[in-house]
């Protein structure tokens, strides 16, 4: 009996003529966006871009039959080491004004958040900085954390407002970031978040605070186009369920995606009212309960883990991470980059903590920061992934083999980074930008 050959899952029906081919790929990470994708790992692979989008991912062996190196293709030579996606940081506050370093000394002395927060410090110091900061100061420090964060290879990060607490301050905030995602390499997603606390000239009357966010803030925002997200902060001394849910539903009644923080101080029902609403990604989740749980995978919400945040502070509850994997929650992690809880832009340290206390394995914490982080902002398949048809954003790590990536801590493994397939960063110099249009048509 004859059989027909069986079909190459990489080879085109017609070769492919990209702008660019990374080549000599020890190993290729590609993050594939949906549930149960793995790493989809591929050793000694090939990636093709065109026009800033991937076109093509293979094994070398099947790019020279799947691929044509025109006159105008570029070539890269990743020279044997890990390539990955750009990392996805899907919870910051990135724009505020002055520190809290003096606060920092003070819980190692002993004090407590709520303590230092009580005596005028947390957020309410931070805003009072932020305030007082020109836009000019405030653009240049945000603009300056982007840049460190890109050289950690953050290529797409989710930011929020909410250290103005006034609508003049939380439009200029957001305004910002408006600015910045025009300016700067990483492409900048904002989330609006007037309900972060309630400031202190409305400690005596909170409704009239949310009233102020729901009834002003938010049609101004809406109507400016400002932010893509809204979040809140639901605990019960903070805002609690019933205020959340007021300010979620106007968002969401204005066009806006949602966000929670949920569950981080204490059980409060953060998880299940953000099944309840649908949201994209809950965060924190420190104390999430069975039911909890069981809600947020019944309805789809991601987790978005801050385990940063937990370390920083001193704290040992961690978000129950095995948990929620088991029980089918998509999980992402997060730096929480903020001033006064995780001062820190490094995404790989965040994937050691959760490895070294929330027993994360090397998928599950690469995909954490990849593909399920994309999808915690509702981009899934657009960043975080390699696949075709995302966008060309990769990173070129200083090793060759992926299992160091939680396991060397502390450092930045990164060597290079490309957005839209174009080289931004190159931290060492070893690698040359592009070679000869002419040079190097092999891939094996």
């Amino acid at each position: 009996m004859v059989t027909e050959p069986t079909p190459d899952p990489f080879e085109s029906p017609s070769k492919i003529t990209p702008d660019l081919i990374v080549g000599n790929i020890g190993e290729l990470l590609v993050c594939p966006s949906t549930t149960h994708g793995g790493l989809g790992l591929i050793p000694n692979g090939v990636v093709a871009v065109s026009n800033g989008i991937v076109v093509w991912v293979g094994p070398a062996p099947a790019a020279s039959r799947s691929l044509s190196a025109g006159p105008k293709t570029r070539m890269f030579n990743a020279e044997g080491k890990v390539v990955m996606p750009g990392l996805v940081e899907c919870h910051t506050h990135l724009a505020f004004g002055g520190g809290r370093a003096h606060e920092f000394q003070a819980r190692v002395a002993g004090w407590s958040y709520a303590e230092i927060a009580a005596g005028g410090g947390g957020i309410m110091s931070t805003m009072r900085m932020t305030r007082s900061a020109s836009r000019e100061q405030l653009m240049l420090a945000t603009r300056r954390r982007l840049d460190v964060m890109l050289d950690y290879g953050i290529t797409t990060a989710e930011t929020k407002s909410g250290y103005g607490l006034t609508t003049v301050d939380e439009l200029r905030l957001l305004d910002i970031y408006r600015e910045l995602d025009r300016l700067h390499e990483v492409d900048i997603l904002p989330t609006f978040m007037g309900a972060h606390t309630i400031p202190l000239e409305h400690r005596s009357n909170p409704e009239f605070y949310v009233s102020l966010v729901v009834e002003e803030m938010l049609p101004q925002v809406a109507e400016r186009n400002l932010a893509r997200y809204c979040d809140v902060f639901c605990e019960p001394d903070i805002f609690d369920l019933n205020q959340s849910r007021r300010v979620l539903e106007e968002a969401r009644r204005l066009g806006m995606q949602l966000l929670i923080h949920a569950d981080q101080l204490q059980h409060a029902g953060g998880a299940e009212l953000a099944a309840e609403l649908g949201v994209l990604g809950a965060s924190h989740l420190d104390h999430v309960d069975e039911d909890g749980i069981t809600a947020l995978t019944e309805a789809g919400v991601v987790a978005q883990l801050l385990p940063g945040a937990t370390f920083f502070l001193g704290h040992t509850d961690y978000a129950p991470a095995r948990r929620l994997l088991e029980r089918g929650v998509r999980v992402a992690l997060s730096t929480d980059f903020n001033p006064g809880t995780c001062y820190t832009e490094n995404l790989w340290l965040i994937a050691t903590i959760a490895s070294c206390n929330m027993h994360m394995d090397i998928t599950e914490v690469v995909r954490a920061i990849t593909c399920e982080a994309a999808t915690s902002l509702g981009i899934s398949g657009r960043a975080g992934t390699l696949q075709a048809g995302a966008q060309a954003d990769l990173l070129v790590l200083d090793t060759d083999d992926h299992m160091d990536i939680p396991y060397h801590f502390g450092i930045n493994p990164v060597r290079v980074v490309m957005k839209k397939g174009a080289v931004v960063r190159d931290r060492r110099k070893q690698i040359r930008h592009q070679m000869s249009p002419g040079a190097g048509r092999r891939w094996a």
